[in-house]
């Protein structure tokens, strides 16, 4: 592990805490003339999910930070214009098309090693590539049917040669259709002076550990490096030269480093008061969220029904600057539905009925139905607050 040098600057948990959600967008004023295209750059990725609740994960990231923002305007900045791709990142995410020469370093990995031990047919690679140069950009379905006739996992020819073309860089995946991939040759959804491969493993890696310390203001060396799911020791090969400057924070008994800029003002501003993606980068390294909000999460999606404390898909209440509780919603109608609100007390109670309304109107629901509070004697105020 790198050995920190004498730190830049002694923070407080609450500094590095205000520090964190101006950098996340959630502290000052949002950028609205940069819109959802300006929160994805400064994030640098946005997360894809399957599950879709209220929306899905990439539509509720902008939602938190720029308020009511039209979900077709969402889609429509992520995908037209060339302005994004999807790749493997921290996930599977959205990420700003200005990344693509940064990822050169995970394309020449996947490039070196086997895909996932499926084994591929001769001429089965050609032949998609052959397609999409031919027909333009197509689903897995269009390339010839994603699976064969077993278990979810047992992909077709034409979805493993495009899944490893994606990987290996010769293919991109330019938008989702009906949540579905569509894939095109990157050399046409690429913008000719990003597509290359020309930067070492070196640079790829420091670019990338500069960006997210800036998108998180402040953080350890896991905290960074999980960002795009770099390892360690790469962070530490770069990390001097990234420009991050390292910093003390006090209670998080680790070295960190902090994006100078963030330095340089005092974080002041308008608080968010939203519901959050567990998905969010805000908060998805749960010691992180730990460590800045003294709030403990976990998606309970994949949990057995029985054993779910806070509900299938519970969304964190940002207000004032901490997690003042949890949200699990459904969509009924044109009702939405909080199947198990979680409240931290009292005083949580008006942020979390604002949240709930806010959301309420985002997705075209007119009314908001309370099934189950952890604390009954607030279910009245709580109703009465939503009004």
């Amino acid at each position: 592990m790198t050995t920190a040098p004498r730190p830049a600057a002694e923070l407080s948990a609450d500094e590095a805490r205000r520090i964190a959600l101006r950098a996340q967008g959630f502290l000052g004023a949002p950028d609205r003339r940069a819109g959802v295209r300006g929160v994805l750059r400064a994030l640098g990725q946005v997360q894809l999910d399957t599950i879709s609740v209220l929306a899905r994960s990439h539509e509720l990231i902008p939602y938190a930070r720029l308020g009511a923002v039209g979900r077709t305007t969402v889609e429509d900045a992520y995908w037209t214009g060339a302005h994004a791709f999807e790749y493997w990142s921290h996930a599977a995410c959205i990420l700003p098309v200005e990344e693509w020469p940064h990822f050169a370093f995970r394309r020449r990995a996947y490039r070196d090693r086997p895909h996932w031990g499926h084994e591929l047919s001769p001429g089965a690679y050609d032949k998609v590539i052959d397609q999409l140069r031919d027909q333009g950009p197509l689903t897995a379905t269009e390339l010839g049917g994603a699976k064969n006739k077993g278990e979810w996992w047992d992909w077709s020819d034409s979805k493993i040669a495009v899944e490893r073309a994606l990987m290996h860089g010769e293919v991109v995946v330019t938008e989702r259709r009906s949540w579905k991939r569509v894939y095109d040759l990157a050399e046409r959804a690429i913008p000719p002076e990003l597509f290359h491969d020309d930067l070492d493993d070196t640079e790829c890696v420091r670019r990338l550990v500069r960006q997210a310390g800036e998108a998180l203001g402040v953080g350890t060396r896991t905290d960074i490096a999980d960002y795009h799911r770099i390892k360690g020791e790469q962070f530490d090969a770069v990390v001097e030269a990234s420009g991050l400057v390292p910093v003390t924070v006090a209670g998080w008994g680790k070295p960190a480093w902090a994006d100078p800029a963030a330095l340089a003002t005092e974080p002041r501003g308008r608080h968010r008061t939203t519901l959050l993606s567990p998905f969010d980068s805000l908060i998805w390294e749960r010691p992180r969220t730990e460590r800045i909000f003294g709030f403990t999460h976990r998606l309970e999606a994949y949990v057995p029904k029985p054993k779910r404390v806070h509900g299938y898909f519970a969304m964190p209440v940002l207000a004032g600057g901490r997690l003042v509780g949890r949200v699990d919603p459904a969509r009924e109608g044109k009702t939405l539905v909080a199947r198990q609100v979680t409240l931290d007390g009292p005083k949580a109670v008006p942020a979390v009925a604002r949240a709930l309304r806010e959301a309420a109107e985002w997705v075209g629901c007119d009314a908001v139905a309370v099934e189950r509070v952890n604390h009954p004697e607030l279910a009245a105020a709580l109703v009465t607050e939503l009004g």
